[in-house]
């Protein structure tokens, strides 16, 4: 398999060249790259993963998500925010990157680049290399509790809406990791998928209202091609307390 980073620097290079084509239109301003760690509690290796997504969550052009999977639970230590949609979702990556399996801890870089999640250079260069070469993506907009998306290219995408938390200390009393206080950032806690979108205008109201009541710090909209799995465009929502 050809490391996807070089794969991308080869695609960039051919959009360099063709950059004087007509383009669909592009969110007025520039998405953040999603990275999504899948990550567990019971995994000795995640915690050095999870320090760098809490890097990454100071800064304002990434948007850093948290997702923690299952099959670490039943090594003697259940995830408090294990989630079986999180482990689904990381199993469509491994289908979509052509991998054999799942590992952790894995970073998915803007859909389309995965790396060990430990390995903070390489996710950097990942991330530095998908704002080089951004792909045309919907505005989104979230008005009066809804979600608002204007025309653009006509790919078949699924809409997600994530809920997550900021920040959250977790004393760890077995396996791995047993003894240890880890800190997590922008855990996800729901996984919400809103419809498919076929580059039409489009408006859906959202439950923003039910996730402040929740207590949720945060949330997300991704606009995902079907294809491929590459995230096209992004949109971070805070949420008022509840």
């Amino acid at each position: 398999m050809k490391d996807p980073l070089t794969s991308l620097v080869a695609a960039a290079i051919l959009s360099a060249a063709a950059s004087f084509l007509p383009t669909s239109p592009v969110a007025a301003e520039p998405a953040p790259v999603v990275v999504e760690l899948f990550t567990s509690q019971g995994c000795n290796s995640c915690p050095p993963a999870d320090v760098v997504l809490g890097e990454l969550a100071r800064r304002d052009d990434v948007l850093p998500l948290s997702f923690h999977i299952t099959y670490w639970d039943r090594l003697g230590w259940p995830d408090t925010f294990g989630l079986a949609a999180s482990t689904a979702r990381q199993r469509d990556y491994a289908e979509s990157l052509g991998r054999r399996g799942v590992y952790t801890p894995q970073m998915v870089i803007g859909g389309r680049i995965d790396v060990v999640g430990s390995q903070r250079r390489r996710v950097l260069e990942a991330i530095e290399l998908l704002q080089s070469q951004p792909e045309p993506g919907p505005a989104i907009a979230i008005e009066d509790g809804a979600l608002r998306l204007a025309d653009g290219r006509p790919d078949a995408c699924r809409l997600w809406l994530v809920a997550f938390d900021r920040a959250h200390d977790v004393a760890i009393e077995r396996g791995e990791n047993r003894g240890r206080v880890l800190r997590y950032h922008n855990v996800v806690r729901e996984i919400v998928e809103l419809g498919a979108w076929d580059g039409t205008a489009l408006t859906l109201p959202l439950p923003l209202e039910r996730l402040a009541a929740a207590r949720r710090d945060g949330a997300a909209v991704l606009v995902q091609r079907k294809t491929d799995g590459a995230i096209l465009a992004a949109h971070r929502i805070d949420l008022p307390p509840g």
